[in-house]
């Protein structure tokens, strides 16, 4: 093994993780020159080149993509087993990075975050935004959130939430303007707040439950976003329906800024949960993540 290479593995991980130099740079607090000239001695010594690079992105080539495919794991399980030995002699400590739906702070993580801060002072914890479904292993993350089936069979997973229904929404002016929807199909005459996806670029079907069996609307209005909240305050302005989790809107509804409608027809979702690749719990930093979820779990049952 050439070991003038071995230092430089973790900071083509973190070029490849990161899609560029800079971001790279930043998260290894490193200058981008430095990231920069690592990477091409890298390439120099294996005697081809890692990145693909334009003045707008940095992709990996096939062989960038077969080193990632090899080192990766590896880096992963030396990370493990040093903050596992770090554990032994002191508390949790490290950077724990969560890939998780703008939707889940408010609905499960802020209270765990809290008791995090306060219980485990060395966890560092970053909180990735994105509404898309990302490979959380290939992108570096020790866990993600998600709706229950969402995710995938061969990760372990942790309940944060119990079901929730999802519900459609609207201010009391909008109805009074365009009065309310009575089945799915007068949802048609109705300005209905869409949802992009984000991976395949199409509209998503609202989703509910008529006579027993799943039914998928395609709705259209003036409006289209890629996540709930935003989706929340344009109902809140009366601009139309916005199709949400019921937890989300539970205090506009009590206070009478929204109100609730085809309460009959809601879906109900598993609820959010916690997952990550087996044997990643065994992390201490993810391990006392998980054991205060479950905490707060006992604490809260009607969570």
């Amino acid at each position: 093994m050439d070991r003038d290479l071995l230092p430089h593995l973790p900071i083509i991980a973190a070029v490849a993780r990161r899609g560029g130099f800079a971001a790279a740079a930043s998260e290894l607090g490193m200058s981008a020159s430095a990231v920069s000239h690592a990477v091409r001695l890298v390439e120099e010594r294996l005697g081809q080149p890692l990145f693909a690079r334009t003045t707008r992105s940095v992709a990996l080539t096939e062989a960038g993509r077969s080193l990632i495919g090899t080192i990766t794991p590896a880096l992963q399980d030396i990370h493990e087993r040093i903050e596992r030995i770090k554990a032994v002699k002191g508390r949790p400590s490290g950077l724990l990075r969560i890939n998780a739906s703008r939707v889940c702070l408010p609905l499960a993580l802020t209270c765990v975050i809290a008791a995090m801060a306060e219980r485990y002072p060395e966890v560092e914890i970053e909180v990735f935004s994105d509404e898309r479904l990302t490979d959380i292993v290939a992108e570096g993350f020790d866990a993600g959130i998600r709706v229950g089936e969402m995710i995938a069979q061969d990760m372990v997973a942790v309940r944060l939430t119990p079901p929730f229904r999802s519900v459609i929404v609207a201010s009391p002016g909008y109805i009074a303007r365009f009065g309310r929807p009575n089945t799915l199909s007068d949802l048609s005459n109705h300005n209905c707040i869409g949802y992009r996806l984000m991976r395949s670029g199409g509209l998503y079907q609202w989703e509910f439950i008529e006579n027993g069996q799943d039914v998928a609307v395609a709705v259209s209005g003036q409006a289209i976003v890629t996540e709930s909240h935003s989706a929340i305050e344009l109902a809140l302005a009366g601009v139309g329906l916005a199709y949400v989790f019921e937890p989300l809107v539970q205090p506009e509804i009590g206070s009478g800024r929204l109100v609730q409608l085809l309460s009959d027809y809601a879906v109900t979702e598993a609820g959010l949960f916690l997952y990550f690749p087996r044997r990643a719990e065994l992390a201490p930093k993810l391990r006392a993540f998980i054991d205060t979820v479950r905490q707060i779990g006992r604490e809260s049952p009607a969570r």
